[in-house]
């Protein structure tokens, strides 16, 4: 289909499009919806079609967030972590991503759309720390709101460029497409170069759970820095003997540890990229003994130790 054709689909039937174009990426597809809402903004051809398409906009981003809302609610942290592991990138960890949002509160759903990543992570962190549904409704819906109308009033605005960027991409669709596969194997590959620089950076000297535990048995036990994300603690209960600590307050949470007793830090990530981070941390802030434990949480879990 040519993109004119596809301009002329969208003008007909503009609110279905868009509808579902945007509950599609919500949903966590890889759709983009932003070019979708400029140039269903553009064609707007009234007052009552641009009101019923952003109405469109802002109902089908409610339904795909309330979907990830009921599933955090469900499952908790299970949805988050694996929210994670589908992540490119696993130095993104979803644990401070929840901090911040525990921190914001609802303010934070107002803004997660405009927030590459934090969109798809904040309503199953709402669901999972038990939010009120109206409150939640409410601040998806502004947070719908604001990111759909900007990108239509952008559209309209804009409408005679647009129209011309459409005639000049029909008229050269195949050149437009080699560019933006090029782009799209620039994207990728800087990506996987940034995992491949991750597992260098994090390959740090790690602690096993039988090493731990025989290390917390010993004469000299180390700070056990427990890093999962609040919905975690919340739900599977806190670690006996650990000190839950944020990656935004890292420092005060060891503040009266000596900086020749040794640390670990735990988390619940894939590849233990929140343990790494901190254990580099700390030992960039001179404490001489960091270390993650390898596996995590859930080899902690394995190792036979449970929560209180």
């Amino acid at each position: 289909m040519e993109i004119s054709q596809i301009s002329e689909s969208l003008q007909r039937d503009a609110v279905w499009v868009v509808f579902l174009n945007v509950l599609l990426q919500q949903a966590g597809l890889p759709v983009p919806a932003v070019p979708t809402l400029l140039l269903a903004g553009s064609l707007a051809v009234s007052s009552g079609q641009f009101a019923a398409i952003l109405a469109a906009a802002i109902l089908a981003s409610v339904i795909a967030d309330w979907m990830w809302y009921l599933a955090g609610r469900a499952f908790g942290y299970r949805v988050l972590s694996g929210l994670c592991k589908l992540s490119i990138n696993p130095g993104s960890c979803v644990s401070q991503t929840e901090e911040r949002f525990v921190r914001w509160g609802l303010g934070s759903l107002v803004v997660a759309k405009f927030i590459p990543g934090f969109s798809t992570v904040a309503p199953p962190i709402a669901g999972s720390l038990r939010m009120a549904l109206p409150g939640f409704l409410l601040a998806a819906a502004a947070g719908a709101a604001l990111w759909a109308g900007l990108a239509l009033g952008v559209g309209w605005v804009l409408r005679r460029e647009v129209q011309s960027v459409i005639r000049a991409l029909d008229e050269k669709a195949g050149s437009v497409l080699l560019v933006f596969a090029g782009f799209a194997a620039i994207w990728l590959g800087w990506k996987l170069w940034q995992k491949y620089r991750f597992r260098q950076w994090s390959a740090v000297p790690h602690i096993t759970p039988p090493e731990l535990l025989a290390a917390l048995a010993g004469e000299q036990p180390p700070l056990l820095l427990d890093l999962r994300g609040p919905s975690m603690v919340a739900e599977a209960g806190p670690i006996a003997g650990a000190v839950v600590a944020e990656h935004d307050r890292l420092l005060e949470a060891v503040s009266h540890w000596p900086r020749n007793q040794p640390i670990v830090t735990l988390c619940a990530c894939p590849e233990d990229a929140g343990a790494v981070q901190a254990a580099r941390r700390l030992l960039a802030e001179g404490y001489l003994s960091v270390r993650p434990l390898r596996g995590g949480y859930e080899a902690w879990l394995a190792a036979g130790q449970a929560t209180d």
